[in-house]
């Protein structure tokens, strides 16, 4: 499995593509705002020759959304999250207004996703787990084969989501971290929604707000 990430739109959101030898995909997240930011994501589908199968959020957050349309046009693949997203995702419109930011409404799959569900790439398969504390239902999807999890805004590197947004908690993000992401093991990269990778067992030694 490799992973490829873009620092997309004005809240340097990360927007991960990932991807088999085989060339079949998978785009989290896709935060692309502009014709820019989407002709990157275009050309690095295209010339590395890529066909996408499925979209995924971790949550509905308005930075992690942005390109969803543009997705929906270019490739055809319906956004699936947890069903516990949907009052963030139906208040994109009014958020993007609060900030500014050019949204355009999309549909999304009718099936959602759940705790512990396994979605599989050809041989590969990632995890989703249930992660909730920064949005009502946040999602991380964990490859244990490689030992990465890409977070969204769970965990960041020497911080945490935050938890002052609608639906969002911080001891239940806590929580979510030490009883839902710790298990997986020192060892596993975390792939954050903003910022730079980091690892579990790296949080657990200097993240503040864990210790």
């Amino acid at each position: 499995m490799h992973i490829k990430s873009f620092c997309f739109n004005p809240f340097s959101e990360n927007t991960y593509i990932l991807y088999n030898d085989a060339l079949e995909g998978i785009v989290i997240d896709p935060g692309c705002s502009n014709t820019g930011e989407r002709q990157e994501l275009k050309r690095f589908i295209s010339d590395t020759g890529i066909t996408l199968k499925r979209l995924l959020l971790t949550h509905a957050h308005i930075d992690h959304i942005l390109g969803l349309s543009f997705i929906f046009e270019q490739y055809g693949l319906l956004a699936e999250m947890h069903s516990g997203e949907l009052p963030v995702l139906e208040s994109a419109e009014i958020v993007a207004k609060m900030y500014g930011v050019p949204y355009e409404k999309a549909q999304h799959s009718s099936v959602y996703l759940v705790d512990n569900q396994i979605i599989t790439l050809g041989n590969a398969n990632l995890s989703c787990i249930l992660a909730p504390g920064h949005s009502p239902a946040s999602l991380c999807f964990y490859n244990g084969e490689k030992n990465f999890v890409i977070g969204g805004d769970v965990l960041f590197e020497g911080s945490i989501g935050r938890t002052d947004l609608p639906g969002g908690n911080y001891d239940t993000l806590i929580n979510s971290i030490k009883t839902r992401l710790y298990p997986l093991g020192n060892q596993v990269m975390v792939y954050p929604g903003h910022g730079g990778a980091t690892s579990i067992g790296q949080e657990k030694l200097t993240n503040p707000f864990l210790n």
